[in-house]
């Protein structure tokens, strides 16, 4: 992004970046229309164009590097691997994790960067459960996931595997 002493006359206009936008826009728009319309006749085969998932109904499959919801791994004992060294919580660029006798992240100030993931030398933390992010309420406190939903988390990965996770969690958004 250029700073205010660095754009011309023509760019602090705003005018002419408003019209470049909505040519992008409608080329875009024109464009896929086309191509989307020439498939429909048999044409154009080899011209790929933006298509939409309508979601939930159709699924287009997460990449296995996916960072989904944060879990907390267990000992074969059901206690949580974390050692409480802190690593995690210096690691995270929003300050999101907080250790205090517990074990709590605020998804509100989460940016799924992955680097608490990256950080756990004893890999007791990890986002790969294949589900997106949810609204999971409608208070502050609701978005705030503690240790024991983080453990309960890896339990129903494991007893109902990625797929039956995201079958579950997109059930409630699906147009039946």
């Amino acid at each position: 992004m250029k700073r205010v002493e660095e754009m011309g006359l023509w760019e602090r206009l705003y005018f002419p970046e408003i019209i470049r936008g909505l040519m992008v826009t409608g080329y875009r728009f024109w464009r896929n229309l086309t191509i989307h319309t020439l498939h429909l006749f048999g044409l154009a085969k080899d011209q790929e164009a933006a298509i939409t998932v309508q979601y939930p109904d159709e699924r287009i499959p997460y990449p296995e590097t996916f960072r989904g919801c944060h879990r907390l791994t267990l000992k074969q004992d059901g206690l949580v691997q974390c050692t409480a060294c802190f690593l995690c919580a210096t690691a995270c660029p929003a300050e999101c994790i907080y250790i205090d006798a517990g074990y709590e992240i605020d998804t509100l100030r989460c940016i799924y960067c992955g680097f608490c993931v990256e950080a756990c030398p004893c890999d007791a933390i990890r986002m790969d459960t294949g589900v997106h992010p949810a609204n999971r309420g409608f208070t502050r406190q609701d978005f705030v996931e503690t240790k024991e939903v983080l453990m309960e988390r890896s339990r129903e990965l494991e007893q109902k595997g990625k797929e039956g996770l995201y079958e579950e969690h997109v059930r409630r958004y699906q147009h039946v």
